[in-house]
């Protein structure tokens, strides 16, 4: 490996951590592969240089190339845990064609960066309301009436906290959606044996829908879009399995307090 004459070595070193950085930010917290890719190639043109990445979804492979004399630096970096955060995903993305128009120099992107990152998120009794809210107002949508939103509320709530607490105990994210299922469709059952509303099988159907993969699929489908078809693959299953665990801890609690919704 070369380095450009007047250009340091840890110039380089520290321009391709701070891409690697900007892109397991961007994959841990949602994005697709391709909006990943045209970020950080817009970060990189800002500084002069032109990455090319290999992105699968537990690591990262770059290389950094300098535009003028097209020396090169790789670096491979492990992707920290996912936790979806699509305002992170936005204004990263925001960040990186005002880099472009505003001519940002490094210490400029890397401060970016790091307010981004150090963004206060939504305190977790909010998070677990709103949720909690919108798995009651889906039990209303579906025709249900306010016994089953609160019904929905509460199952969705119990699901939340079991995921929570499974979480803080590092137990396998498939485990962890299945004991979550079966919590909320536990509480959710209770509604149905104590007949709570004029619909209770609806509150069973809306509290686990917290747990439905949204962002892997929708992002496995863009990514089979764009020909990135590990990604794609890759999150499709995940999405799969996840949604195989939410069905197997439904018909658990149906089969454990013999609930038949389809009569």
């Amino acid at each position: 490996m070369s380095i450009k004459k007047g250009h340091k070595k840890t110039d380089i070193e520290k321009s391709i951590d701070l891409l690697l950085d900007i892109c397991s930010l961007l994959m841990c917290s949602g994005a697709n592969t391709k909006r990943v890719i045209d970020s950080v190639n817009r970060f990189a043109e800002a500084l002069h240089l032109k990455p090319h990445a290999l992105i699968s979804h537990k690591s990262i492979i770059m290389t950094l190339t300098d535009i003028e004399t097209k020396h090169t630096y790789t670096v491979v970096t492990q992707i920290p845990k996912y936790k979806i955060n699509f305002l992170t995903v936005a204004d990263i993305s925001r960040a990186s064609w005002k880099a472009i128009d505003r001519k940002w120099n490094f210490e400029q992107i890397e401060k970016r960066i790091t307010d981004i990152r150090n963004k206060k998120r939504y305190p977790i009794w909010l998070v677990l309301f709103a949720v909690s809210l919108a798995g009651a107002s889906f039990a209303r949508i579906f025709g249900g009436d306010y016994f089953n939103m609160i019904v929905a509320f509460i199952a969705t709530l119990a699901g939340l906290l079991m995921f929570k607490i499974a979480h803080n105990y590092h137990i396998n994210a498939y485990v962890r959606t299945y004991l979550s299922s079966v919590v909320a469709s536990f509480v959710a059952g209770l509604g149905i044996l104590s007949h709570i509303g004029v619909k209770p099988d609806i509150a069973l159907a809306t509290s686990v829908l917290f747990l439905v993969p949204g962002v892997p699929l929708v992002n496995s489908f863009n990514d089979f879009y764009n020909n990135h078809i590990l990604n794609g693959m890759v999150r499709f299953i995940s999405g799969f399995i996840t949604v195989l665990a939410i069905g197997l801890g439904v018909i658990s609690i149906m089969l454990i307090l013999n609930i038949n919704v389809f009569k």
